[in-house]
């Protein structure tokens, strides 16, 4: 194994035996010294884009017991330079399309930002980002996107059906909220607004209805503040809400691709099939923006059914190509074995390496996201406030509950609930809840039944097994 760089704390092959070995979100500290994307400021970027228009999008700065989805933002098209004036308040600054929205009152993002698109002209910047510091060798700035928002400007609490990913804080810091795959039952899932590969939460994390949303308390969130030039290792569909909490932010990050993809990407298929069959079919409740700004356009039932079918024969072809992976692998295993000059089996290298149960260095460099309300690395005094004033909440909360005569889970089963972030009106928010069997079913809540993601597993494991025969057909599950 090669050692690591003299001023990084893990060689890559290290960090590639490190990460299929987590087992929950991690911070990675002192792995990217010497990357130029460190320099990324929002007014360091601006010098490079010049006059090329972004798309940013704005939302008020008000507490809600509701997620603010992407479709019920406003845009605007603005350079950088723009939005740095429009942050720095200067008086007869030009702040472009900003000047229609009171800093005091909005946030701004410019979010999902593809380098390889923003920089094609300047392909020379891609190499300001070294993924191959963690192993992933050739990956860099192109397979990567970048972040760059205003304090309170944040992602909805969603899953990502492909990959893990790792991110890396370039400026100010970030809040992240992360919840387990099996806390997915008390997320309320939902496909609607329609994304390829996201799936969203129904629960506003930090501000929850929890007369709406009551198993959101049994949820256990992993809070973490990113600090500039930290790495955090998000984990296969966990779930995660992001919040800006510095007056801006930049941050970069590149999704890795797994093997276990390609029956996600059945499961993206199919979903996205009957999402576009029931959603473009005209009703009275039909009237919903409900498709994800970016997605482009609807494609045909047509289109959306050749994408179910290609996407089960590349799963169907991988999983034939691993069969017969396992069997070659079978029959080096049955050739004749070495042995020592005492007749002793001789291992190789990798044989003993891996024979020795493998232990996660957690440390200075390698810090694991706890189930706490915070375990920043580097726990601010403000951090530390916010925990407090959370935990305060929460005993308030509990109160008024229990004096309503309401049952409450016992903080026993759990290590983390998810009121430790709600705020003292979570309880009595829907005053004006109507009975869910007086509420007549509508198409989006049909739609939460048929791809929910239990049963969009179930449907893709059929689809699979009655496409592979005798081969594996074991699908893994959605989450």
């Amino acid at each position: 194994m090669a050692a690591p760089h003299p001023s990084k704390p893990f060689s890559p092959e290290e960090v590639q035996r490190i990460l299929p070995h987590l087992q929950q979100p991690a911070v990675f500290m002192n792995m990217t010294c010497g990357w130029r994307v460190l320099h990324w400021t929002a007014e360091h970027l601006s010098g490079c884009l010049g006059d090329k228009l972004i798309r940013f999008r704005l939302g008020r700065k008000e507490e809600t017991n509701m997620p603010l989805f992407e479709t019920q933002c406003p845009y605007v098209e603005a350079t950088l330079a723009h939005f740095v004036s429009w942050t720095q308040d200067r008086a007869g600054a030009d702040e472009g399309p900003f000047s229609e929205y009171p800093r005091s009152e909005y946030w701004a993002y410019a979010d999902y930002k593809y380098i390889a698109m923003l920089f094609q002209h300047q392909p020379s910047m891609f190499e300001g980002v070294k993924w191959s510091d963690f192993g992933f060798e050739g990956r860099n700035g192109r397979e990567s996107t970048l972040w760059i928002g205003t304090e309170g400007a944040n992602t909805p609490c969603h899953l990502d059906s492909y990959g893990c990913n790792l991110v890396l804080q370039v400026q100010g810091r970030k809040r992240w909220h992360l919840f387990p795959p099996e806390d997915t039952v008390n997320l309320y899932p939902t496909r609607i607004p329609y994304e390829e590969s996201s799936i969203f939460s129904q629960v506003d994390v930090l501000h929850p209805d929890l007369m709406r949303f009551p198993a959101f308390q049994a949820a256990r969130a992993h809070i973490v503040t990113l600090q500039p030039g930290q790495v955090l290792y998000v984990p296969r569909h966990w779930w995660h809400y992001v919040e800006s909490v510095d007056p801006v932010t930049v941050s970069v990050n590149s999704w890795i691709e797994l093997e276990v993809d390609d029956v996600a990407r059945v499961s993206e298929a199919v979903t996205k099939a009957v999402v576009c069959a029931l959603k473009r079919t005209p009703s009275d409740d039909n009237t919903d923006d409900w498709l994800n700004p970016t997605e482009e356009g609807v494609a045909s039932h047509d289109e959306n059914m050749q994408y179910v079918n290609l996407a089960v024969r590349a799963c169907v072809q991988r999983q034939r190509d691993l069969c017969h992976r396992d069997l070659d692998q079978d029959t080096r295993d049955n050739r004749p074995v070495k042995r020592d000059s005492r007749g002793q089996i001789r291992k190789s290298d990798d044989s003993v390496r891996d024979s020795v149960a493998f232990t996660v260095p957690f440390g200075a460099h390698l810090t694991p996201v706890l189930c706490r309300q915070e375990s920043s690395p580097e726990t601010s005094a403000k951090d530390l406030e916010f925990s407090s004033e959370a935990a305060q909440r929460t005993k308030l909360t509990s109160a008024a509950r229990f004096h309503r005569g309401e049952h409450e889970r016992s903080p026993d089963l759990t290590q983390c609930r998810p009121c430790d972030c709600a705020d003292e009106r979570s309880g009595n928010s829907s005053e004006d809840y109507e009975d869910p069997a007086h509420t007549p079913i509508t198409t989006n809540d049909l739609l939460d039944c048929l791809v929910h993601p239990d049963v969009i597993a179930c449907v893709t494991k059929h689809l699979l097994e009655r496409h592979t025969g005798n081969l594996r057909t074991s699908a893994p599950s959605q989450l």
